[in-house]
This record gives C-alpha cells, sequence and structure tokens, in this order.
C-alpha cells in the first residue's frame, strides 16, 4: 500500500519540523533546507546531461546524498532531542569535494579573468547550481546571525560545493572543446 503524497497539514501556511515541532512555512529554516531541495534538483539536471556511468556522474550522485544529510540537518527542531538519527556531514566530505577540486584546476588553463556562463548546456547547469549552492550558503549564514542554529560544517560544506560546481562548469567546458567567454568590462 502507498501513502499519500498530500497530507493537507500545510494547507495553513504552517508545516512540521523533524521532531514534530510546527513553524510558518516562510521560516528561514524552511527556506534553507528548501533551497537545498532545489540545488539538489539541479545537480540531478546536470547528471541529465552528462554519460550516465561516468565517475563525474557518480561523484554528483554522491553529493546529492550529502545534500538530503544537509536538509535533514536543516529540517530538524534544533530545541528537540531527535529520536530518529540523521545522517551527519562529515570533514572528509569536504575533503573529498576540494580533491575534485584540485585535480580538475590541473587540467585546465590558469584563469585570469571572471566568465561568463554559457557554452555548453552541462556547464551552464553548473552555474545555475554554483548560484543555488550560494543562495543555500548566505541564508544558513543568516540563521546563525539570527540565532536559528545551523552546524558550521553545512556552510562549510556549501561554500567548498559552490566552489567545486564553479570548477566543474570549466572542466566540462573544456573537456567538450567548449570556448570559455572572458568578461570585458566596457572601460
Amino acid at each position: 500500500m502507498s501513502f499519500k503524497i498530500y497530507t493537507k497539514t500545510g494547507d495553513s501556511g504552517q508545516t512540521s519540523l523533524i521532531g514534530g515541532t510546527r513553524i510558518p512555512k516562510s521560516h528561514i529554516r524552511i527556506e534553507a533546507y528548501g533551497t537545498v531541495d532545489e540545488l539538489n534538483s539541479w545537480i540531478g539536471v546536470i547528471r541529465d546531461h552528462i554519460p550516465h556511468h561516468s565517475d563525474i556522474n557518480l561523484f554528483l550522485a554522491d553529493i546529492q546524498d550529502r545534500l538530503f544529510t544537509v536538509g535533514s540537518s536543516l529540517a530538524c527542531d534544533p530545541l528537540k532531542n531527535q529520536k530518529m538519527s540523521i545522517p551527519d556531514l562529515k570533514s572528509e566530505d569536504i575533503t573529498l569535494l576540494e580533491k575534485q577540486i584540485d585535480e580538475m584546476d590541473q587540467s585546465l588553463p590558469i584563469l585570469k579573468n571572471f566568465v561568463l556562463p554559457g557554452g555548453y548546456s552541462p556547464a551552464s547547469f553548473c552555474h545555475v547550481a554554483r548560484c543555488v549552492c550560494r543562495r543555500a550558503e548566505r541564508i544558513c549564514v543568516a540563521m546563525g546571525a539570527e540565532n536559528e542554529p545551523v552546524d558550521p560544517i553545512v556552510v562549510q560544506y556549501l561554500n567548498r560545493l559552490s566552489d567545486y560546481l564553479f570548477m566543474l562548469s570549466r572542466y566540462l567546458l573544456h573537456q567538450n572543446n567548449g570556448q570559455e567567454s572572458i568578461w570585458k568590462s566596457r572601460n
């Protein structure tokens, strides 16, 4: 037997955190994990546009898993002791992103200018995902500024992930003989 996708419990503009606490859907915590969910969707779009069994596609699948971990962390009521086990991010997750960034960087020309997104669809999707990732990071930082607890490793992971997505955009563009469009100021 399947469960119904609609519960009707959110019709009044409230939703539940993990732990049962009801809060407005406009709450910054909901904005944070909703933005992470949006990011996860964009990474799915990237995966759909690159070879399915490539190392990059498999690594992006791992990132999607980590983003569910991030979303779970953000969806928890920080004032309640959770009865269910929530997965944790680990410093190794950040180290792995850095390793991937460094490996891609070694195969790319040195970047001396800002680049404009475009030139190859998967690379452009990486830029969109990078922007969404930066927004998620900004929202998490704002949560901390509003005394709304957020695990510092979440902010670190999102920061490094946006760097990874930028580097991945360049890497995919170059691997597919695309040309970087350099931004030139009118001055």
